[in-house]
């Protein structure tokens, strides 16, 4: 197949069904398509999983209404992309009877841990933020594990998150409204690189 610069190689459609299958055929993979590109999430260290934990309870103990999934999520303008955040914060019915790959309506944030992997740190710096602030995600938080910083990206415009407030692990976090949650950022210093 020729490759046609700035053309999608598959649709949608067909990334799903490969998406349906590969985790079968190679255990503990998850594949992500943004940009019109296939891209393979690398699996994750003990470490990010911890962070993930952390979150987790946090987020339960204050919004026990809400649940972070782990779910797939249409992105990107014409939600040609699919995109699969290590948490995604919204009501916990919010996916029942949903396919793989959901619209992101109901969500109010999504969240990214930083790997050893360079590639996916780029998605989760530059890529990510775009496709979901261009799905009209409220919040994004990226905990960078190499500059142990917490980056809150807010207020979805278009292409971009209008405000982007970074904080040093250690300081207290405010996840703006429709999250309104406070993370006291201090357990993070333990899973740093």
């Amino acid at each position: 197949m020729s490759v046609i610069p700035g053309r999608p190689q598959m649709v949608p459609e067909e990334f799903e069904e490969l998406a349906r299958l590969a985790p079968r055929a190679v255990e503990g993979i998850r594949l992500e398509f943004l940009g019109g590109r296939l891209v393979v999430q690398p699996r994750p260290d003990g470490n990010h999983g911890r962070v993930v934990e952390w979150l987790v309870r946090r987020c339960l103990h204050v919004r026990p209404e809400q649940f972070l999934h782990s779910h797939g999520l249409k992105v990107q303008a014409l939600r040609d992309g699919r995109a699969h955040p290590d948490g995604v914060l919204a009501p916990s019915e919010a996916f029942a009877g949903l396919g793989a790959w959901a619209e992101a309506e109901e969500v109010l944030m999504v969240f990214e841990v930083t790997d050893d992997d360079a590639d996916a740190d780029h998605r989760a710096r530059v890529e990510k933020p775009r496709a979901y602030a261009e799905a009209g995600i409220p919040v994004y938080l990226l905990i960078d594990r190499d500059s142990a910083e917490a980056v809150v990206h807010s207020r979805p415009g278009g292409v971009r998150y209008e405000t982007v407030r970074t904080f040093a692990f250690g300081k207290s976090v405010r996840l703006p409204d429709p999250v309104g949650i406070v993370l006291d950022t201090e357990p993070l210093k333990n899973w740093v690189r």
